[in-house]
């Protein structure tokens, strides 16, 4: 097959199957309330785990003022130890982050820049993520999956549900998920097992030109006395400097040096 050919046929391919999704009855579609049934059980087996910890990769999806779309890619890990402690690092080529909470004190650690920061925020997980978001203008990406109710915060908003069938996520076969709200559209991807656990989860921005997408994709999920132990105090091993919250803002960006945010964005 030439080549001309084979781009034909691969754009006729895509054509049809966009035409396949776009003009399914909502009748073919999985019941919703099967589709909320698998959700609220995957919420129930995470809000059962008083120990668990996974690693992960993400992308993160900005848009720039000429239109194009970058994704910025990271990894990390997340450990947490209900009701209040948490240990979470985020690796990317710009940004080497370290947070850890102990129900008292929450801590940041810029490793890249030997500079970390700590605020007084005594209570629980659901509480530290809750302040992050509303006072602190720190909101933890795909947090409610920590949450000790899972299922009432990613259903709060929800105006549509589809259960889309199976996906394979890591050689896992999982099922598949939509969920839209006014301002956003997400998918969830849960393992099929004995451990309903999200796999893969896919947000994104409906409000924002180009729709950028915040994915973030777990692996090495480990429960109970699989979770390795953990101290979830700060240890400043490294010498580094305390700073207050707002230089310590200045010196640990979320974007890379060399991008600028635009018109207040």
């Amino acid at each position: 097959m030439t080549d001309a050919r084979a781009g034909a046929w691969q754009r006729a391919l895509a054509a049809a199957v966009l035409l396949g999704l776009t003009t399914t009855p909502p009748g073919a579609w999985a019941d919703e309330a099967d589709a909320k049934a698998l959700l609220k059980a995957m919420s129930d087996y995470l809000a059962e785990q008083d120990r668990l910890s996974f690693d992960f990769d993400a992308t993160l999806e900005v848009v720039t003022d000429d239109d194009q779309k970058l994704a910025l890619a990271d990894s990390g890990s997340v450990t947490i130890a209900r009701p209040d402690r948490l240990l979470a690092t985020r690796t990317g080529g710009f940004v080497d982050l370290q947070v850890t909470f102990d129900g008292q004190t929450l801590t940041l650690f810029g490793k890249n820049a030997n500079v970390y920061t700590q605020i007084e925020l005594p209570g629980t997980i659901d509480h530290l993520v809750d302040e992050l978001r509303e006072n602190y203008g720190r909101p933890l990406p795909a947090a409610d999956l920590i949450m000790s109710d899972p299922y009432e915060g990613l259903m709060s908003e929800v105006v549509d549900v589809k259960d889309l069938g199976s996906g394979i996520v890591g050689g896992r076969e999982c099922d598949w998920l939509a969920f839209r709200t006014d301002d956003v559209d997400w998918q969830i991807w849960i393992a099929r097992s004995d451990e309903p656990y999200p796999c893969r989860f896919v947000i994104t921005s409906k409000r924002i030109d180009q729709a950028p997408q915040y994915t973030i994709q777990v692996r090495d999920w480990r429960t109970g006395d699989a979770v390795a132990t953990t101290d979830f105090a700060f240890s400043n091993d490294t010498g580094a400097a305390d700073i207050d919250e707002a230089a310590f803002a200045e010196q640990v960006s979320e974007l890379p040096a060399h991008f600028s945010l635009a018109d207040g964005r």
